[in-house]
């Protein structure tokens, strides 16, 4: 049973996670589109809409990848994790059913307008389709969190004899105090991944001295769009999804800052330290004394629980791996702002494009916004382990008692294999975009 789990657990991680590289990018990337054909039909100004149907290009690419390894992450609903499935099917059913009918279908109808029908419909009608992708794309990402939220924090309920979930309160599924922080917080992030991968591929071609106004463009826009989505990314959306830990999940919070012990007379932050599972404290740290408790509360001196004082079998399953994601996370957070200030800056002060070493630092951290976005996922969901639904439903309730372990290894295997091949083929093929640039120069 516990290889059965394990296994469960790395497959479904490994095919989200090279799910999540592509949604976490057509989110952000969409409305950047949109301000583009936006900013095209005020000014009229041809290298705007060169800029809309280039990074569309990238978009389009992006949404086939995000739908191919899609498809086999649902699928193991009914395979590994038909307990959970048959168990909550009746809520969790409605949220993702209307994400497939709805959102789906919303943003793949109009994406193919807007890849194919500028002549046929005009600039305006042209944006409108624009418009209809985007609000697709994050209407599709709201009703995904959705499903999430109730797991993180499940209302709107009841459990019948046969143990099932069943909703009795449709409006609490999007009233849920967990969804709207962690919507907008989730989007401002792939705002951040968005802006990165504009800004540098606007760098690449300032670099190297090719299609340098469009560089200049893709640098602003991200760089601008890159700062405000960080800034919202930490603050208000992170400090509320931070609050809804502290409030709903002590015990994951608790791990999340490496809170073994509770403190009395304020909490410290941690800025570097090692979990120690056996000694039950954090080795080499380094701290900043009270910080935690006014960041939590607002308040010096406010007492803030350690896992001591929370019964160990509802301690995260996987306490350093929560620990280690949670500080990957918000280091990368604030070296984002960091670097995206700079670049502001030089942008204000108009030496931006001639600052070399900025350029190749926004070139270099493009992979980096999608490390962040990954391991915020893997915070939210090692801090809600052991449970599938928090409180409720352990993780080991839900697999499939007929899928041996064997079976799911295989898979795993094939999927990792399958999708290093697509992940190279994408690669090959965003690149000979980018390589290209925009169709039409600048007059």
């Amino acid at each position: 049973m516990e290889d059965m789990l394990l296994y469960d657990r790395l497959q479904f991680a490994f095919t989200i996670t090279f799910h999540y590289l592509f949604p976490q990018l057509t989110m952000g990337l969409s409305l950047l589109i949109v301000f583009f054909k936006f900013r095209f039909l005020r000014t009229k100004e041809d290298k705007f809409n060169q800029a809309a149907r280039f990074w569309m290009k990238i978009f389009a690419l992006n949404f086939a990848m995000g739908v191919v390894t899609g498809i086999p992450m649902e699928f193991q609903f009914g395979t590994n994790w038909a307990k959970f499935s048959e168990l909550t099917g009746g809520i969790i059913g409605q949220t993702l059913a209307m994400e497939g009918m709805f959102s789906f279908f919303l943003e793949s109808s109009f994406l193919g307008l807007f890849l194919f029908g500028e002549k046929l419909l005009g600039h305006k009608l042209h944006f409108l389709t624009g418009l209809l992708v985007f609000l697709g794309s994050w209407a599709s990402g709201f009703l995904i969190i959705a499903t999430h939220s109730w797991m993180q924090h499940p209302v709107g309920f009841e459990i019948l004899a046969n143990g099932k979930y069943v909703l009795t309160n449709f409006g609490a599924l999007f009233s849920n105090v967990w969804l709207w922080p962690s919507y907008l917080h989730n989007q401002a992030a792939s705002l951040v991944t968005a802006s990165f991968v504009m800004a540098a591929v606007g760098a690449f071609y300032l670099l190297s001295k090719k299609q340098e106004e469009f560089g200049q463009l893709f640098v602003r826009t991200g760089v601008i769009f890159g700062l405000a989505a960080s800034l919202l990314a930490a603050f208000p959306t992170g400090d509320m999804t931070a609050k809804n830990v502290v409030k709903y999940q002590p015990e994951t919070f608790a791990a999340m800052e490496g809170i073994f012990e509770t403190e009395k007379g304020g909490s410290e932050i941690i800025l570097v330290g090692q979990p120690n599972m056996l000694e039950k404290k954090l080795d080499n740290k380094i701290a900043v004394p009270n910080v935690l408790s006014f960041l939590t509360y607002q308040k010096w001196d406010r007492e803030i629980k350690g896992l001591n004082e929370f019964s160990p079998e509802n301690h995260p399953t996987n306490v350093p791996g929560l620990y280690y994601a949670y500080h990957i996370m918000v280091g990368l957070g604030t070296i984002f702002i960091g670097l995206l200030s700079l670049a502001a800056v030089q942008l204000f002060r108009r030496k931006l494009y001639t600052t070399n070493i900025l350029l190749w630092g926004l070139l270099f951290m493009l992979p980096f916004p999608y490390i962040a976005n990954t391991t915020g996922w893997y915070t939210a969901e090692l801090g809600r382990q052991p449970w599938l639904v928090h409180g409720l439903l352990r993780t080991a309730e839900g697999i499939s008692p007929t899928v041996s372990s064997g079976n799911t290894l295989f898979t795993l295997l094939g999927f990792v294999g399958l999708y290093l091949l697509l992940g190279l083929l994408f690669l090959l093929l965003a690149g000979k975009i980018i390589y290209k640039g925009p169709q039409t120069a600048i007059k």
